[in-house]
Protein backbone atom coordinates (compact mmCIF):
# COMPACT_ATOMS: atom_id res chain seq x y z
CA UNK A 1 0.00 0.00 0.00
CA UNK A 2 1.55 3.32 -1.06
CA UNK A 3 1.09 5.96 1.16
CA UNK A 4 0.67 9.75 0.74
CA UNK A 5 3.05 12.58 1.59
CA UNK A 6 2.52 14.07 4.88
CA UNK A 7 2.97 17.38 2.63
CA UNK A 8 -0.22 16.16 1.24
CA UNK A 9 -2.41 15.64 4.20
CA UNK A 10 -4.84 18.17 4.67
CA UNK A 11 -4.08 17.58 8.79
CA UNK A 12 -1.83 16.55 11.34
CA UNK A 13 -1.81 13.03 12.65
CA UNK A 14 -3.45 12.93 16.20
CA UNK A 15 -0.54 10.48 18.00
CA UNK A 16 -2.71 10.06 20.29
CA UNK A 17 -5.60 8.55 18.33
CA UNK A 18 -3.63 6.93 16.18
CA UNK A 19 -1.72 4.97 18.96
CA UNK A 20 -4.29 5.02 21.68
CA UNK A 21 -2.24 2.33 23.95
CA UNK A 22 0.64 4.48 23.59
CA UNK A 23 -1.44 7.20 24.59
CA UNK A 24 -2.45 5.57 27.37
CA UNK A 25 0.57 4.44 28.57
CA UNK A 26 1.86 7.62 28.61
CA UNK A 27 -1.39 8.50 30.51
CA UNK A 28 -0.44 6.06 32.95
CA UNK A 29 3.00 7.47 33.30
CA UNK A 30 1.34 11.10 34.06
CA UNK A 31 -0.85 9.27 36.77
CA UNK A 32 1.85 7.45 38.07
CA UNK A 33 4.05 11.01 38.28
CA UNK A 34 1.19 13.06 40.10
CA UNK A 35 1.34 10.06 42.79
CA UNK A 36 4.73 10.28 43.35
CA UNK A 37 4.25 13.81 43.61
CA UNK A 38 0.95 13.19 46.33
CA UNK A 39 3.03 11.05 48.51
CA UNK A 40 5.90 13.37 48.44
CA UNK A 41 3.37 16.17 49.61
CA UNK A 42 3.79 18.32 46.41
CA UNK A 43 0.33 19.83 46.18
CA UNK A 44 -1.45 19.94 42.88
CA UNK A 45 -0.87 24.07 42.34
CA UNK A 46 2.98 23.36 42.26
CA UNK A 47 2.47 20.46 40.13
CA UNK A 48 0.38 22.33 38.11
CA UNK A 49 2.50 25.64 37.75
CA UNK A 50 5.44 22.67 36.74
CA UNK A 51 3.31 22.01 33.65
CA UNK A 52 2.61 25.63 32.47
CA UNK A 53 6.50 26.09 33.14
CA UNK A 54 7.46 23.34 31.24
CA UNK A 55 5.11 23.77 28.74
CA UNK A 56 6.42 27.43 27.74
CA UNK A 57 9.73 26.76 27.63
CA UNK A 58 8.70 23.93 25.25
CA UNK A 59 6.13 26.14 22.99
CA UNK A 60 2.98 23.31 23.88
CA UNK A 61 0.09 25.91 22.92
CA UNK A 62 -2.30 22.96 23.65
CA UNK A 63 -0.64 22.17 27.08
CA UNK A 64 -0.57 26.29 27.94
CA UNK A 65 -3.94 26.08 27.84
CA UNK A 66 -4.97 23.17 29.86
CA UNK A 67 -2.46 23.76 32.36
CA UNK A 68 -2.84 27.24 32.90
CA UNK A 69 -7.29 26.67 33.62
CA UNK A 70 -6.11 23.69 36.06
CA UNK A 71 -3.59 25.94 37.76
CA UNK A 72 -6.41 28.69 38.09
CA UNK A 73 -8.70 25.91 39.33
CA UNK A 74 -6.28 25.10 42.17
CA UNK A 75 -5.95 28.52 43.49
CA UNK A 76 -2.89 30.14 41.97
CA UNK A 77 -2.66 33.60 41.15
CA UNK A 78 -3.00 35.37 37.48
CA UNK A 79 0.09 37.55 38.99
CA UNK A 80 2.07 34.34 39.64
CA UNK A 81 1.23 32.94 36.24
CA UNK A 82 2.14 36.21 34.59
CA UNK A 83 5.60 36.58 35.67
CA UNK A 84 6.27 32.48 35.62
CA UNK A 85 9.16 32.79 32.92
CA UNK A 86 10.82 35.23 34.82
CA UNK A 87 10.26 33.60 38.39
CA UNK A 88 14.03 34.11 39.14
CA UNK A 89 13.28 37.69 39.17
CA UNK A 90 10.51 37.85 41.45
CA UNK A 91 9.91 37.01 45.23
CA UNK A 92 6.17 35.58 44.73
CA UNK A 93 7.50 32.08 44.74
CA UNK A 94 9.18 29.93 47.86
CA UNK A 95 12.08 28.26 48.27
CA UNK A 96 10.37 25.02 47.58
CA UNK A 97 8.57 25.91 44.39
CA UNK A 98 12.25 27.75 42.99
CA UNK A 99 13.38 24.90 43.62
CA UNK A 100 11.02 22.35 41.90
CA UNK A 101 11.00 25.12 38.95
CA UNK A 102 14.60 25.03 39.11
CA UNK A 103 14.53 21.14 38.91
CA UNK A 104 11.84 20.94 35.78
CA UNK A 105 13.91 23.78 33.77
CA UNK A 106 16.90 21.68 33.76
CA UNK A 107 15.13 18.36 32.71
CA UNK A 108 13.48 20.23 29.93
CA UNK A 109 16.49 22.12 28.93
CA UNK A 110 18.57 18.75 29.44
CA UNK A 111 21.10 18.95 26.89
CA UNK A 112 23.57 21.60 28.85
CA UNK A 113 25.07 18.62 31.02
CA UNK A 114 26.74 21.35 33.61
CA UNK A 115 23.70 23.76 33.85
CA UNK A 116 21.72 20.91 34.38
CA UNK A 117 24.07 19.21 37.21
CA UNK A 118 24.48 22.46 38.90
CA UNK A 119 20.94 23.37 38.98
CA UNK A 120 19.84 19.82 40.37
CA UNK A 121 22.86 20.44 42.87
CA UNK A 122 20.69 23.80 44.17
CA UNK A 123 17.38 21.84 43.39
CA UNK A 124 18.39 19.53 46.25
CA UNK A 125 19.00 22.22 48.98
CA UNK A 126 15.39 22.53 49.28
CA UNK A 127 13.81 19.64 47.95
CA UNK A 128 14.05 15.70 49.82
CA UNK A 129 14.71 12.71 47.53
CA UNK A 130 11.23 11.82 47.13
CA UNK A 131 10.08 15.52 45.75
CA UNK A 132 13.40 15.24 43.51
CA UNK A 133 12.38 12.12 42.30
CA UNK A 134 8.69 13.59 41.71
CA UNK A 135 9.58 17.12 40.20
CA UNK A 136 11.70 14.75 37.96
CA UNK A 137 9.05 12.44 37.06
CA UNK A 138 6.67 15.29 36.71
CA UNK A 139 8.96 17.45 34.83
CA UNK A 140 10.08 14.28 31.98
CA UNK A 141 5.99 13.05 31.61
CA UNK A 142 4.85 17.16 31.15
CA UNK A 143 8.00 16.89 28.28
CA UNK A 144 6.64 13.97 26.86
CA UNK A 145 2.88 15.15 26.87
CA UNK A 146 4.27 18.70 24.81
CA UNK A 147 5.96 16.97 22.50
CA UNK A 148 2.86 14.51 21.59
CA UNK A 149 0.72 17.69 21.58
CA UNK A 150 3.26 19.45 19.17
CA UNK A 151 3.80 16.98 17.30
CA UNK A 152 -0.12 16.29 16.68
CA UNK A 153 -0.80 20.20 16.13
CA UNK A 154 -3.22 19.58 18.98
CA UNK A 155 -5.63 22.72 18.79
CA UNK A 156 -6.59 25.44 21.10
CA UNK A 157 -10.01 26.14 20.88
CA UNK A 158 -12.18 29.35 21.99
CA UNK A 159 -14.13 28.33 25.53
CA UNK A 160 -17.34 29.18 24.70
CA UNK A 161 -16.89 32.04 28.23
CA UNK A 162 -14.88 34.01 26.34
CA UNK A 163 -17.12 34.03 23.11
CA UNK A 164 -20.60 33.76 24.69
CA UNK A 165 -20.67 30.46 22.81
CA UNK A 166 -18.12 27.74 21.29
CA UNK A 167 -17.19 28.66 17.70
CA UNK A 168 -14.74 25.73 17.03
CA UNK A 169 -11.90 28.45 15.83
CA UNK A 170 -8.87 27.38 16.35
Amino acid sequence: MEQTPASDHPRSVFLDKAHPAAWRTLNGLGLKAKEAADEAGLDQTLVELLNVRISQINGCAFCLDLHVGDAIKNGESAQRLAVLPAWRDTKLFTEKEAAALTLAEAITNISDAAAREHEGRLARKHLTDDEFAAVSWLAIAMNAFNRVSIVSQHPVRRKAAETGQADGAD
